[in-house]
Order: structure tokens, then C-alpha cells, then sequence
């Protein structure tokens, strides 16, 4: 009887340890645990000191996601420093209100594509705001995440290294 009794424990110590963990695993995915791993920029600060370094870590997908804002309106960045321009999903230039301006042809990863251009107000990154940013609207372009590419980039030193982006603005040049 010890012996069943002993297997009997072992059962109920598993069964409790198997409960346990789904409850610590559901309340970390509850607590954004799985969007921490998808985006561990999420809780980048819009209003942070513009002359403290920005870091950005790496998501596993090995992409730099942050939360910013165009023209004071939250949306979701895809840094990328091979698009020319910031660019804004279609839907999204219409839900931010914004005005096509011109249109021009655009090589892009999936081939060339007619889209127009569109002047920001404004573009902010972290602690890091920046006015009258040139920006374009491809309308193959998916979802609500804005690819921030050079025409805000190249503003900044950009430095990448063990998985992570540090953006700085550049002092200003002494005059003399």
C-alpha cells in the first residue's frame, strides 16, 4: 500500500506542478509577455530627453519596432534605413487624415510600384520629434506598422551592435 500511496502523491504533485506552470504561463502571456517578444520596444517613452541616446533592441524576428507618432497620432515603426522615405500604409494615410501629394514609382523588395508622396508635420521616435518629414504612401502595402526609413533616419547617428540600434541626434556644429 506504501508503494501506492507514494504514486498516488507523485500524481498530485505533478498534477499541481502542471497547474501551476499554465497559470504563471498564462498570466505572463496576459501581461504582454508574447508582445515582449515581438516588440521589446513597446514601452519606448514618446516624451524622453531628445539628447539621451535612443536604444532599440532587436525583436526575434530580428527587426526594430518601436511605438512612435506622425503628426501627434500613436502607430507602430518598422525602422528601416533601405526605404527612402517614411512610408505609410495606404489605409493608414487615410485614418491620419493626411493628403497624397504627387505620385511617383517606387522600387520596392516586391517589385515597382505607384504610390505618391505626402509631407508629415510631424514624425516622433522616443524623445526624438522632427518636423516636415517627407513621407510616401505605397498602396500594396499591408496593415498599420510604418516602415521609418531614411528621409527621418538620416537625421541621426545610427549604430548598431550585439543586437541592438542606438539613435542619437548629432551635436550641432560650433559656428566660429
Amino acid at each position: 500500500m506504501t508503494r501506492r500511496a507514494g504514486t498516488q502523491r507523485t500524481g498530485l504533485v505533478m498534477m499541481l506542478l502542471f497547474w501551476v506552470v499554465l497559470m504563471v504561463g498564462g498570466t505572463w502571456w496576459l501581461k504582454g509577455g508574447l508582445e515582449a517578444l515581438q516588440n521589446p520596444n513597446a514601452r519606448v517613452v514618446t516624451s524622453a530627453a531628445t539628447s539621451t541616446p535612443l536604444t532599440l533592441e532587436r525583436n526575434r524576428a530580428g527587426h526594430f519596432r518601436a511605438p512612435g507618432e506622425i503628426n501627434g497620432v500613436p502607430v507602430t515603426f518598422l525602422l528601416d534605413t533601405g526605404a527612402t522615405y517614411v512610408a505609410v500604409p495606404a489605409g493608414l494615410v487615410d485614418s491620419l487624415g493626411l493628403e497624397r501629394g504627387r505620385r511617383v514609382w517606387f522600387n520596392t523588395a516586391n517589385g515597382r510600384v505607384q504610390g505618391a508622396l505626402v509631407d508629415l508635420d510631424s514624425v516622433s521616435l522616443g524623445g526624438i520629434r522632427m518636423r516636415n518629414v517627407q513621407g510616401s504612401v505605397s498602396p500594396n502595402m499591408q496593415g498599420d506598422t510604418v516602415l521609418l526609413g531614411m528621409s527621418f533616419l538620416r537625421h541621426l547617428a545610427i549604430e548598431i551592435r550585439e543586437g541592438k540600434m542606438v539613435l542619437t541626434l548629432p551635436e550641432p556644429r560650433g559656428q566660429g
